[in-house]
């Protein structure tokens, strides 16, 4: 079929125009300070070590530019490891390598510059992050004119692939996210958070769900699971193979988890003690009710993990010692270094949140997804945008994409309090500094044993500011280092045989993350069993199997997983 000029004409007019429009919203969206350009600019201005570095690095780029212009796109013994310029399209016109070779050292130029002086650390970091996300946005891969892939598959489709990916981009507009998953192939409580269950409890902020056993012999001290409130429980249950919550199940552990609430505007007003009375006491009370235990092993997910760590010391405090382990995954208890996060939490801001929060309103859970996204722009933004939208192919199917983007909004002062009190004071880790209820918040006084696991590649819980939390438990603890990032460096069944795991045998762990890195022992496969091991020995005795669940006072009101989790209303950004 012979292509046509005008549709195609058309179609990539219309495309180009949807392409510019996400890629300048995307940039003017980075958290980049006036101040910032001003201290680097200065910086380099003032000192004449930093204005020869620059003429040097200017001439450098000036004889590099004129190399490429001259080889015209043709240079020999040039390297091209980047994957978004693999395809064979790239090297066969000179004009794309030209373009390709000019966005290189282009990048290479941009990030060199904030390295020329000496910049305060929140500067550095800032420029370096807005840096790297513009040398993301502005790569010739995600211009449908610039992009030889795009064009050679819109002249081979007669332009059917520019209108997809149009398409795409309108249907992704109106939803308020880029589509990374293909969303018809999942359904929560169809093949996603499937594993046999009740809603045991309710109030107005949680549902807690109890597991069926399925095995004849039980522990009798029943694990709680407290997931990150920020997106939905099922990120521990999602398809049977890869499910934690089913995996617990079948080790003989009673497992209650917790469903937060996509918070509508009529709870715009709780805040963090909320979250500890209404989601935190409330299911460890039920937990010991319907397991009948006096305690209860506990574990915390991000910062499911931070929360129940203050509860828990709350619960300390007031001398009610109510479980027998705490379990922190990817948590943070000390804040002193949050990574690349950080770049977006300054005093400004968290004051305009206190101000706009002061006494209600909701955070749109996409305006925090879009935020934890642009951490890894290329492979959680630009990826789907060259895939999604100039090549017209649909996403594949993947659980954990499809979870992500099912995030849920919080109430303001629950996030005024976070941001101000963990991320920007990181008041947490000294005690005293925080107060619960009334009480003094001491992280020391949770003196029982505890285990923290952390994952190597971690970009929003980085794995040495994880590594911290040991010294900050009253109680014996232990550290185990998975390999992967955030979630999935968690997410990693056994029988998948995938990744390896760090731990160290020593009771006394090292002051420094990096000293016990080098003297820790590396295991392939999950870390999963390597847990399930510690927590058993955590769990008492061997009982019958209950065939029922809940009790007298809490009885099942619905099936897992519930209608909390179901709820994906989201408010505009």
């Amino acid at each position: 079929m012979s292509s046509s000029p005008t549709k195609i004409e058309a179609a990539l007019q219309r495309l180009l125009v949807a392409a510019q429009a996400h890629a300048s919203e995307f940039v003017q969206s980075l958290p980049l300070r006036d101040a910032d350009v001003a201290e680097l600019n200065r910086a380099l201005l003032t000192s004449e070590h930093g204005r020869q570095r620059l003429l040097e690095l200017q001439q450098d780029y000036l004889r590099e530019w004129l190399e490429i212009m001259r080889s015209g796109g043709t240079r020999q013994g040039s390297s091209h490891t980047d994957r978004r310029f693999s395809s064979a399209e790239w090297s066969k016109s000179p004009w794309f390598g030209t373009i390709r070779d000019l966005y290189e050292l282009n990048s290479r130029y941009v990030s060199a510059v904030t390295g020329l002086v000496e910049l305060s650390p929140d500067t550095k970091r800032r420029l370096d992050f807005f840096s790297r996300q513009l040398i993301d946005a502005m790569s010739p891969a995600n211009l449908p004119i610039t992009n030889p892939q795009a064009m050679v598959r819109a002249f081979q489709s007669d332009g059917e692939s520019l209108a997809k990916g149009a398409q795409a981009f309108a249907g992704d507009l109106a939803r308020g996210r880029i589509s990374m998953s293909d969303e018809t192939a999942f359904e929560v409580g169809r093949n996603l958070a499937i594993t046999p269950g009740n809603v045991v409890f309710e109030n107005e902020l949680i549902q807690l769900i109890q597991y069926r056993a399925t095995t004849r012999q039980i522990y009798s001290r029943a694990l709680l699971i407290v997931p990150p409130f920020i997106n939905k429980y099922y990120i521990l249950d999602l398809q049977p193979h890869n499910s934690f919550v089913r995996y617990c199940v079948d080790q003989g552990i009673t497992t209650f988890v917790i469903s937060w609430r996509n918070v509508p505007e009529e709870l715009g007003h709780l805040g963090w003690d909320d979250y500890i009375n209404k989601g935190i006491f409330d299911a460890i009370e039920v937990a010991r009710s319907i397991s009948g235990s006096e305690t209860i092993n506990t574990l915390g997910y991000c910062v499911g993990g931070t929360l129940l760590a203050c509860a828990l010391s709350v619960k300390a405090a007031q001398g009610e010692n109510l479980v027998s382990s705490l379990t922190l995954l990817a948590s943070m208890l000390d804040f002193s270094d949050t990574g690349e996060i950080s770049v977006f939490v300054d005093e400004a801001y968290v004051e305009r949140c206190e101000q706009q929060y002061a006494e209600s309103g909701i955070i749109p859970g996409a305006q925090l997804a879009r935020a934890f996204a642009s951490l890894r722009a290329n492979a959680l933004v630009w990826y789907f945008v060259v895939n999604n939208y100039l090549l017209g192919n649909s996403p594949r199917p993947f659980d954990l994409l499809y979870w992500n983007a099912d995030s849920a909004n919080l109430p303001g002062p629950l996030y005024a309090y976070y941001l101000r009190n963990m991320y920007l004071e990181n008041r947490l880790r000294s005690p005293g500094a925080l107060r619960i209820e009334g009480v003094p918040v001491d992280l020391a006084t949770v003196d029982v044993p505890s285990i923290v696991i952390a994952t190597r590649e971690d970009h929003i819980v980085p794995w040495r500011t994880a590594y911290q939390s040991v010294h900050l438990l009253g109680g014996a603890t232990d550290f185990v280092l998975g390999s992967s990032g955030h979630v999935a460096g968690i997410i990693n069944p056994p029988q998948a045989n995938q990744r390896h795991y760090w731990t160290s045998g020593v009771k006394k762990l090292p002051a420094q993350a990096e000293h016990w890195l080098e003297a820790a022992r590396e295991t392939g496969g999950s870390w999963w069993p390597h847990w399930m091991n510690w927590l058993q020995r955590q769990s008492g005795t061997m009982l019958p199997a209950r065939t029922k669940i809940g009790n007298r006072n809490y009885q099942p009101l619905e099936a897992a997983p519930g209608k909390y989790v179901l709820d994906r209303k989201q408010f505009q950004v």
